[in-house]
């Protein structure tokens, strides 16, 4: 039996996706924005399902999905996200309000290092979700770890990105730099004394960093 042949089986096992996440990927899809893939976001949420959050941060909004997806996991839970692209922000703020979200889930627009004390406000979180502009997750995380409740959890997506953080060479200049970085993220989050850091290869390579008591 091969890795494929275990990805076919699982796949078969697999729920098929609602009508709203159909919708959600195709535009997606159309428009080249970036969107956690099926194993990630399922390994997400059962993360969640299993934490039982109250309050989730998330770093990177895009249109939504993700937001949605996460209280589509934990209905009770209220989720705070960042989005500075306006384009993008206006869609998820339209996809809130369309699937009746728009109380559950709070966007707030704007650099992520710009509104910190805004987001401060609004917390602290038991998750935070780390999945906007790559270069800077290790910004993300001394930043807004802070804001972390006692025994919380940081989850970073697109830590493998794509398999170049291993082989960088074969990308080109912009994506092997940004792979380096990535790479570089990841060596120093694996030696943060203060988290227990475990790294996935499902999706894109998922991080996860428990806070230690």
């Amino acid at each position: 039996m091969n890795d494929e042949q275990v990805r076919e089986y699982l796949d078969t096992l697999k729920q098929p996706p609602t009508s709203w996440q159909v919708e959600m990927i195709d535009e997606a899809i159309k428009d080249r924005i970036p969107i956690m893939e099926r194993d990630g976001i399922d390994f997400l949420k059962q993360m969640l399902r299993l934490k039982r959050p109250d309050r989730i941060l998330e770093i990177g909004s895009a249109i939504g999905y993700s937001a949605l997806q996460m209280i589509d996991a934990v209905p009770s839970a209220r989720v705070i996200t960042i989005e500075r692209d306006q384009a993008r922000a206006k869609r998820a703020k339209y996809y809130f309000n369309r699937y009746n979200q728009d109380q559950t889930i709070e966007l707030i627009e704007g650099d992520a290092f710009d509104v910190a004390e805004q987001v401060r406000y609004q917390g602290p979180y038991d998750v935070i979700f780390i999945d906007a502009a790559k270069g800077q997750y290790q910004r993300f995380f001394e930043l807004y770890s802070s804001m972390l409740t006692d025994n919380g959890v940081i989850i970073t997506d697109n830590v493998l990105f794509h398999g170049y953080v291993i082989n960088a060479q074969t990308a080109s200049k912009r994506i092997g730099n940004l792979a380096k970085k990535i790479n570089t993220y990841n060596q120093w989050l694996v030696n943060q004394t203060e988290y227990d850091t475990e790294f996935f290869p499902i999706g894109d390579g998922i991080a996860i960093s428990v806070k230690k008591p």
